[in-house]
């Protein structure tokens, strides 16, 4: 027997959870709701927000009003990525917690390995290595190619803050290069001009969910000693030159935060077709373990749950349908967006096929001031517009402030935090709130 309940909490100001700005109207009308489920005599207790779950998965409204003297309710707000969960993902976590195996000592549970082996099939891996997140992923790699003090690994600024830190962690020193203007991933030139006799690895980002020149940076590794570790974390079910990402680079890591293209609310996985790394990304994921309790080199407990794996064994059947949804979202995104002259749009270069995670335009010859305005307003309109990334790494305290890494010149890095945010188009999304975010883009810059 399954029972749910849900309770409403009060509103809270999603800043203090988060460190996130966002306009007041909306800060003050974002809650969280509780959720009981009880199956025989299990009770299981769960406290999420709706930030995370999206205020119509569970059919609440949020109610967005504006802060006029008068409040004024508008529609419910449009946000920038929400999970597509259904009874498909329900059934299996209700699976697991009857069968009461929840996990596995060696991270091997029999709903991990059944994940692991369906990944691999769809990016056409030899291998897929779960694990606890995403940056779990890229640390793991990181300690598989043997990635140490002394070291240096060469990434983009511009992206999220955990592949850099992953690279610390290992004891190297992260090496930022530039990126394309138009694609956003790491520009091959300035690769190599980063390239020095200290280089271990290189980690090239597809970013907003466009495959990087994985390739380009293959052949630029090739004889040289260097691990080419890819960071797929936006980028599953992408394809370059036919080949699904995941089955290219060295080793490859995703991530299925609860935002991404499926998730499992938190997880990340390694794709490899090396056997040696398949086996240093097991012992890693464990500890360092060979066997119980033989430890034979460094490792962490990065063990993805079997609820975990359970879920995003459910979504990656439902990938294939996601990424159609957010292909056609895009394309009317595109064809609504595309005689206006102040925007430029996303771009996909001949042999990338994106995923779409995210829709990321440009406004032309503006500064950040003016960028900011443009997203607060849509704001105001119940779109959540994201700036992905406003601060690139290299301009945060940690590494602006320290000698803990090195870069080279970063001019479209520092251009393109100051012009660029991101649209929804994600696969919960119809028509009508795609034309109407377009409209309202439209009419905001007019």
């Amino acid at each position: 027997m399954l029972l749910a309940h849900f309770r409403r909490f009060a509103p809270f100001d999603r800043t203090k959870s988060t460190g996130e700005i966002k306009p007041k109207h909306v800060r003050d009308s974002i809650g969280s709701i509780e959720i009981v489920l009880v199956i025989c005599n299990l009770s299981l207790r769960i406290t999420c927000y709706e930030i995370c779950f999206g205020p119509t998965l569970l059919g609440t409204r949020a109610e967005i009003t504006e802060n006029r003297g008068q409040a004024e309710q508008l529609r419910e707000l449009i946000r920038i990525n929400q999970p597509f969960l259904g009874k498909e993902e329900i059934d299996a976590a209700v699976e697991v917690l009857r069968s009461g195996i929840l996990t596995d000592k060696s991270g091997m549970g029999p709903r991990v390995l059944e994940f692991e082996r369906s990944f691999a099939k769809f990016v056409g891996a030899k291998h897929a290595v779960a694990v606890v997140n995403g940056t779990a992923a890229l640390h793991a790699s990181l300690l598989a190619a043997d990635v140490g003090p002394g070291d240096e690994v060469i990434l983009p600024s511009f992206t999220f803050v955990g592949a850099a830190n992953a690279v610390v962690l290992t004891g190297a020193t992260p090496v930022f290069a530039d990126i394309d203007k138009d694609t956003y991933c790491l520009r091959i030139e300035s690769v190599e001009e980063c390239v020095s006799r200290k280089t271990k690895a290189i980690i090239p980002t597809d970013l907003y969910g466009l495959p990087s020149d994985v390739s380009g940076v293959a052949n630029l590794a090739h004889g040289k000693d260097i691990v080419v570790i890819e960071d797929a974390a936006q980028a599953h079910g992408a394809q370059l030159d036919g080949k699904k990402i995941g089955s290219i680079a060295d080793m490859t890591c995703f991530s299925f935060y609860a935002g991404k293209n499926i998730t499992t609310g938190e997880g990340g996985m390694v794709t490899t077709n090396d056997d040696g790394y398949a086996q240093a990304l097991r012992m890693v994921r464990s500890h360092g373990e060979q066997r119980p309790y033989w430890t034979v080199r460094p490792g962490h407990n990065y063990h993805m749950t079997e609820i975990a794996a359970a879920i995003g064994y459910a979504q990656l059947r439902k990938l294939p349908s996601f990424l159609e949804k957010r292909r056609k979202n895009a394309e009317l995104t595109t064809e609504k967006l595309n005689m206006t002259g102040k925007l430029l749009l996303p771009k996909e270069p001949n042999g990338r096929k994106h995923s779409w995670y995210l829709y990321t335009v440009r406004l032309r010859g503006v500064n950040a001031a003016k960028r900011n305005k443009i997203v607060d307003k849509l704001w105001n309109k119940n779109i959540e517009a994201g700036v992905y990334y406003s601060s690139p790494v290299h301009s945060t305290p940690l590494y602006r402030d320290s000698n803990i890494a090195r870069r080279g010149r970063l001019p479209e890095t520092e251009k393109a935090s100051r012009q660029v945010f991101s649209l929804p188009v994600h696969p919960r999304l119809g028509e009508t709130e795609i034309e109407y975010v377009a409209e309202t883009l439209r009419k905001t810059i007019a």
